[in-house]
């Protein structure tokens, strides 16, 4: 019985391959962009801060730091971006800025600190391999370091995320997963073709399918590393470029984000040894991934971008 179920669904599909392919191709284009395209119901429910049982509010003095990004950054339509307190320790963002749902950035509430008052850090608990760091603890006043920002830290980082969503590269990391999915089934058909398989024997095209899949899987995965390394190289360089001022921050965003790195990998122990490099870095979660653009390479990227600023202001 479930060997005649098989040969149906084999003669089915083989009838309306293009309608499956088609199918497949807007499910996957839809699923990646989900919480891009309804951020208030998907998104921010999965990043949003809480205190005392109710969603934290941006402070007056971020809401205002959020407003000055959104000007030096050339947005045209400011009620496309809107600002929320987000439970990480980074800038986050989703959604696509010209469809009405608009897009968020998310602003962590360590952004409120200063160098003075560090009051967005330690009225938060920070529990780490079931532990609440202790704030006064060496490793709580280095984590107390790393985690406060600058103005101009602030302002890059919110900025790279604004860039990010002014490039569209939400859409363009969508695309990806169908793209390869067309393709693959395209080159299949191209191969069975070549080699006369497509009226061959079974096994032979079962082989054939088998190859195809794989390559489709590690095009996939090459491409989606690529397009990702692209688009957070693209964002923070559109950051950097609209001042020294953003380029200095950018500098410092990511020396403390690799600081902080480097105090988690100590605090955790061996799950720390396996997520963080020595460098502060995220280790890839596959071996044959890179998945996240090195933050050193990001760092480096900026203060080349900060020294063409200084030399092109020198020469002017």
């Amino acid at each position: 019985m479930a060997v005649q179920f098989l040969r149906k669904a084999s003669v089915w599909l083989k009838k309306h391959k293009i309608t499956v392919l088609a199918v497949s191709c807007v499910g996957l284009l839809g699923t990646n962009l989900s919480y891009h395209v309804f951020p208030e119901q998907t998104f921010k429910l999965l990043h949003e801060c809480w205190s005392e049982g109710q969603p934290a509010e941006l402070s007056e003095k971020l809401c205002g730091v959020f407003q000055d990004v959104l000007q030096d950054t050339g947005v045209k339509s400011t009620d496309s971006y809107r600002a929320f307190a987000a439970s990480s320790f980074h800038p986050v963002s989703a959604g696509i800025p010209w469809l009405p749902a608009g897009s968020l950035v998310g602003i962590p509430p360590n952004f409120d600190s200063t160098a003075e008052d560090k009051k967005g850090i330690v009225n938060h608990v920070v529990v780490i391999n079931g532990k609440e760091v202790d704030w006064e603890s060496s490793e709580g006043v280095a984590l107390k370091e790393a985690l406060t920002f600058s103005l101009k830290a602030q302002k890059f980082a919110i900025a790279r995320e604004v860039a990010y969503l002014q490039n569209g590269s939400p859409l363009a990391s969508a695309v990806v997963a169908p793209t390869c999915l067309a393709g693959m089934f395209v080159c299949g058909r191209a191969l069975k073709l070549l080699l006369g398989l497509s009226t061959g024997p079974v096994i032979l095209r079962g082989l054939c399918n088998l190859v195809t899949a794989m390559g489709g899987l590690l095009c996939y995965c090459v491409s989606a590393d690529a397009v990702t390394y692209h688009l957070d190289c693209r964002a923070d360089r559109k950051a950097a470029m609209l001042s020294e001022d953003y380029a200095r921050g950018g500098l410092e965003f990511y020396d403390k984000i690799l600081s902080r790195n480097r105090i988690f990998r100590g605090l955790m122990g061996k799950q720390g040894v396996k997520m963080y490099a020595p460098s502060g870095n995220l280790f890839p979660r596959h071996w044959f991934r890179i998945k996240y653009t090195p933050y050193t390479y990001r760092r480096t990227l900026i203060l080349n971008i900060l020294r063409e600023l200084q030399a092109s202001d020198g020469s002017a």
